[in-house]
């Protein structure tokens, strides 16, 4: 997992980018996950919106994504959440 200077980096980078991956009343499908896979290669750093149910469910639909993808939660509030996963062939973001 990021250090702790390393997660408020992402933090700073991510507060003006807007969700690139919107999950809905179908929840979490494979071509959803399909879709974050893709994302977090070319960005690094995603933010998603988790439009389902309540808190303990959006929280496992957060945690079912990070387990499937490697990603690392950055952050979530309310609706979104923002996650990190390196690209070891191409990494986008430089962390301090």
């Amino acid at each position: 997992m990021p250090i702790e200077r390393h997660i408020k980096h992402l933090r700073a980078l991510a507060h003006s980018r807007k969700p690139v991956v919107s999950i809905g009343r179908n929840g979490l499908t494979e071509p959803v996950m399909e879709e974050i896979r893709k994302a977090l290669d070319h960005h690094e750093l995603v933010k998603i919106k988790v439009a389902i149910g309540d808190r303990e469910q959006r929280d496992a639909a957060i945690h079912e994504i990070c387990g499937q993808t490697g990603a690392e939660l950055v952050q979530r509030v309310g609706f979104i959440a923002t996650l990190f996963r390196r690209n070891p062939d191409k990494p986008v973001i430089e962390l301090p």
